[in-house]
């Protein structure tokens, strides 16, 4: 039985411009805020501390982020999707300093978050309102080829849009990265992991380091979840992050080298014209 919640009116909220409804509500599992869009949780914040990644696929993310570069070290960074903006405040308080553009579709949920959930002073972060594919085409010239990081974790409600999984799609990203700028995509996908075998043959198609970050029993197909899949045209920094991963707090699997081959095996590679949205978790997933 889901739990009793307070009613909707009783928490900020916006009308987006698809007409569902963003939502910005106490944690009810730990200290922050969760934003919610069309009942599906899509970010936790905790104002008081940035660092304090609560969603697992986020704390996988920010594992993989914390490999790059030189310790503390400043980063260039893209992010597509802005939810409640979780790893670009991570970033900006562990790397003072970072340069960040995000590309967020909707005004509305960008306004919702900075009234209720404002930025720390300071941080270098330039939101930019506009679909990510054609808003990644129209960033600074200054971003080509300097990205240390691009993360693409694109949500119209608990789906990514069909036209964000091509292989098109990640060749426009990798002209963004460094030389050895990493991409971090978040999948989601259930049982059996179609979508998410295919998002990797794609990916490595166009990126040949290949790496993929999940719950075992979501690698292993068993049941719905996230994966987060990073990428680079350079070997990626993930020595230390097999132990990382299974010291938790979400304890879970890193696939690398050989079992990315096999995960992939047989998958085809996604093109623009036979693109499709990610699977439509079931609705009890996000029964709160």
């Amino acid at each position: 039985m889901g739990r009793t919640r307070a009613k909707d009116t009783e928490h900020p909220q916006a009308r987006l411009d698809h007409g569902g409804i963003a939502r910005i509500e106490p944690s009810e599992f730990t200290s922050g805020f969760e934003l919610i869009v069309d009942g599906t949780p899509q970010s936790h914040v905790d104002l008081d501390d940035p660092t304090h990644l609560h969603f697992e696929y986020i704390v996988r993310m920010g594992a993989v982020i914390d490999q790059l570069t030189s310790p503390g070290a400043a980063l260039t960074a893209v992010h597509l999707g802005a939810g409640a903006l979780t790893i670009p405040r991570y970033i900006d308080a562990t790397r003072p300093g970072s340069r960040q553009q995000v590309i967020e579709l909707e005004a509305p949920l960008a306004a919702l978050v900075r009234e209720h959930l404002p930025l720390p002073r300071g941080a270098s972060i330039r939101i930019r309102i506009g679909d990510a594919r054609s808003g990644a085409k129209k960033l600074p010239p200054a971003l080509t080829g300097a990205c240390d990081l691009v993360v693409s974790d694109v949500y119209s409600g608990a789906q990514t849009p069909a036209h964000l999984t091509s292989v098109e799609f990640y060749t426009e990203l990798r002209t963004l990265l460094s030389p050895t700028g990493v991409l971090l995509v978040n999948v989601a996908d259930g049982p059996g992991l179609a979508f998410a075998r295919r998002q990797v043959a794609t990916i490595a198609h166009v990126l040949p380091e290949v790496a993929v970050l999940a719950d075992t029993q979501v690698l292993k197909g068993r049941r719905f979840g996230n994966l987060v899949i990073a990428a680079s045209a350079s070997r990626l920094p993930t020595e230390w992050l097999p132990r990382m991963l299974a010291a938790g707090p979400h304890p879970a699997k890193i696939a690398q080298d050989a079992e990315v081959t096999a995960f992939a095996q047989g998958a085809r590679i996604v093109t623009d014209a036979d693109a499709v949205a990610s699977p439509k978790p079931d609705a009890s997933l996000f029964l709160r």
